[in-house]
């Protein structure tokens, strides 16, 4: 594995945080890498109210709860731009963003994706959950179901959004779309799995140490976030 040289990987959070900020945040981070070209990356674990979001290849028409459904239930929609579908965020999954320099890596979309999916089968795999991953889909699934979800997008060939880890969330929120374009797959999170609910604080610290480890950061800083 290479090793990130005198990279700093700093970590933020985990913080409860609207979409719209949290997207905002991760612009100021982009920009704070490039002009210290790479030397400073970030990795911001947040969690969401809930929302739906429409990537790029997504449309309105896989969000298949009407305006008064959605109200009923407090969930926002919001058109995004990072790779992928239409996916939901709540209160009990964990959503972690890295703002990575990927001129550092080859510039390889592809190999980066992979070293996503990677690093979320190691934390898996450190609570007891043998996860994989299901070609060509991205993301990573246990079994046939689908515990993780992947879209990122680029800028000065910086990564930004990131993943979703359903940790204790309520699946049910993913009855009002179609998950990730593919309408017959069964969502699952790791309080399904485990039969318990994981603090989703201890899930984000220990998924930092594990995004570290795949990608080679030797230098980090953690900055907990105010509650």
């Amino acid at each position: 594995m290479e090793r990130a040289g005198n990279r700093l990987l700093r970590v933020s959070g985990p913080e409860r945080l609207g979409y719209e900020r949290a997207l905002a945040a991760q612009m100021e981070l982009l920009e704070r890498c490039h002009a210290g070209d790479g030397r400073e990356n970030f990795l911001m674990p947040v969690e969401h109210p809930p929302v739906i979001t429409v990537g790029r290849s997504g449309g309105r028409a896989d969000v298949l709860a009407d305006a008064a459904a959605l109200k009923r239930r407090a969930v926002e929609v919001v058109e995004t731009n990072r790779g992928g579908k239409v996916t939901f965020h709540g209160p009990g999954q964990l959503v972690a963003y890295p703002v990575l320099d990927l001129r550092a890596r080859e510039r390889d979309l592809h190999r980066y994706l992979r070293d996503l999916e990677k690093w979320l089968i190691g934390l898996l795999r450190g609570y007891g959950i043998e996860a994989g991953v299901n070609p060509p889909h991205t993301g990573v699934w246990v079994d046939e179901a689908k515990i993780a979800s992947i879209g990122i997008a680029v800028r000065h060939w910086i990564s930004y959004h990131g993943i979703a880890l359903n940790v204790s969330n309520d699946l049910s929120f993913f009855d009002l779309i179609v998950p990730c374009g593919m309408p017959r797959v069964r969502m699952t999170s790791m309080a399904e799995l485990l039969g318990r609910e994981p603090e989703l604080d201890e899930v984000a610290v220990r998924g930092a140490r594990e995004f570290a480890a795949t990608f080679g950061f030797e230098r980090v800083s953690q900055e907990v976030a105010a509650k």
